[in-house]
């Protein structure tokens, strides 16, 4: 059996991430998730103005799932974990928790369309994207 392929970036909390008493505010969680499958995508060699450019192409939010577990808190050290729980022709769905240590804080689970930038209508995902999302990171 293959090993899920898995993304991890570190988020700091700050405090314009937080109310009054220090806790996240509810949909920071998912800039913080925003900001991980940006960064899994770049870290395999695609920005998204160049995915707009060099195929028409954007990813846009279709549906989302979200399970508050435990508050983060200002300056907390964080961590969201990604994995692709599926691929379609022109959709991803990703499992997407947000960590302290080994306390989980949020589970999302958020499916991505393709689109056409012009159009905003569906397109496949070109094969290299793909084929990157499913292959293990080099140690």
């Amino acid at each position: 059996m293959q090993q899920a392929v898995e993304f991890r970036w570190p988020i700091r909390v700050y405090y314009e991430d937080t109310d009054a008493g220090g806790v996240v505010y509810h949909s920071t969680y998912l800039n913080y998730l925003e900001r991980a499958r940006t960064e899994w995508l770049r870290t395999l060699g695609y920005e998204q103005d160049q995915l707009r450019r060099d195929f028409g192409l954007i990813f846009a939010v279709h549906s989302l799932s979200a399970e508050y577990r435990i508050a983060g808190r200002f300056n907390d050290a964080l961590e969201v974990v990604s994995r692709v729980e599926s691929i379609r022709c022109a959709s991803l769905t990703f499992d997407q928790r947000l960590l302290r240590g080994d306390e989980t804080l949020f589970i999302g689970r958020v499916k991505v369309a393709a689109v056409q930038a012009d159009s905003m209508t569906p397109c496949r995902i070109p094969a290299p994207i793909v084929q990157s999302l499913k292959e293990l990171p080099q140690a």
